[in-house]
């Protein structure tokens, strides 16, 4: 299962790539804020955001053509989020993936407005695509902003920075992350389910489980950023610490953090069964969310 989901995890990333190379280049708009859009889009990444909605889709539908617009368009926001981060005003990090991050690359002025255009043009790729139903174009378009929005990953950002030089309690870090990082991959494994026709019962347990992996996600991030190889990271490892962020690792310890992940896989596995996709790449995601070295 290893190699094939190996496997399954480069072909999409380099598919998702290719489409949204393809979605890119073909603007016709000011030359810069072209570049800057596309540097951080082929700057690297896992892309696993998208690879997770591909991974949801499979677990119920099988023609992959319908979840393209909604993949690529959650990588923008992905993306979006990522540049404006980097910012002296957000956490003020320099290298991102290895490479300078975009601000470095070309002006402050240029990654916000990179950022903003990565935004606003994901939901034109969701409205514009032939692929989808006008039902399917509306509840996915009403998905993605409120997921990404002031009620999802923009409420987690502020609530990030607010906590910044405090102790949080388990439960108010949960709810940091769970708006911050989970809600995009809550969207990724509604928004794939949804599109192959998942029943509501099936939708919700799915909802369940995506709250756990986004922990899962979050608590493996910090993980690295204390115990992580700086190479395979690509940015250098105690930046959370440095920018007096509230981690798991700060709250448990490093033994602690490791311990309530495992509690997580083991909500996030029982949930997948109940939505009877235990058989699909999600699980086997939901192992390699929790190992990964980068």
């Amino acid at each position: 299962m290893q190699s094939s989901l190996t496997s399954f995890i480069e072909d999409n990333k380099q598919f998702i790539q290719q489409e949204l190379h393809s979605a890119l280049y073909q603007l016709d708009i000011p030359a810069t804020l072209k570049e800057s859009m596309i540097y951080s889009i082929e700057v690297g990444g896992k892309k696993l955001r998208p690879i997770l909605l591909i991974a949801s889709y499979g677990a119920y539908g099988d023609d992959k053509s319908s979840v393209i617009a909604p993949a690529i368009a959650l990588e923008m926001i992905h993306t979006y989020s990522l540049i404006h981060d980097d910012l002296p005003a957000m956490d003020d990090d320099s290298i991102r993936r290895g490479k300078p991050t975009n601000h470095i690359a070309f002006d402050e002025a240029t990654a916000i407005l990179a950022g903003d255009a990565l935004l606003t043009f994901s939901f034109e790729v969701l409205a514009c695509d032939r692929h989808l139903t006008d039902n399917q174009k509306v509840f996915l378009i009403n998905e993605l902003s409120k997921a990404s929005g002031p009620k999802g990953m923009v409420a987690g950002q502020l609530l990030d920075i607010e906590a910044e030089n405090k102790e949080l309690t388990l439960e108010q870090l949960e709810r940091v992350h769970a708006l911050k990082t989970g809600e995009l991959i809550k969207f990724a494994i509604k928004a794939g389910a949804y599109v192959g026709n998942a029943s509501t019962e099936q939708l919700d347990h799915l909802d369940e489980f995506a709250y756990y992996l986004g922990l899962i996600f979050q608590v493996q991030d910090d993980i690295l950023d204390v115990m992580g190889d700086e190479e395979k990271i690509g940015k250098p490892v105690g930046s959370d610490e440095g920018n007096n962020k509230s981690t798991y690792p700060k709250l448990l310890g490093n033994k602690g953090a490791i311990k309530q992940k495992e509690k997580y896989v083991k909500l996030a596995k029982d949930a997948l069964f109940q939505a009877g996709a235990d058989q699909s790449f999600l699980m086997s995601l939901t192992d390699y969310f929790s190992t990964r070295d980068h």
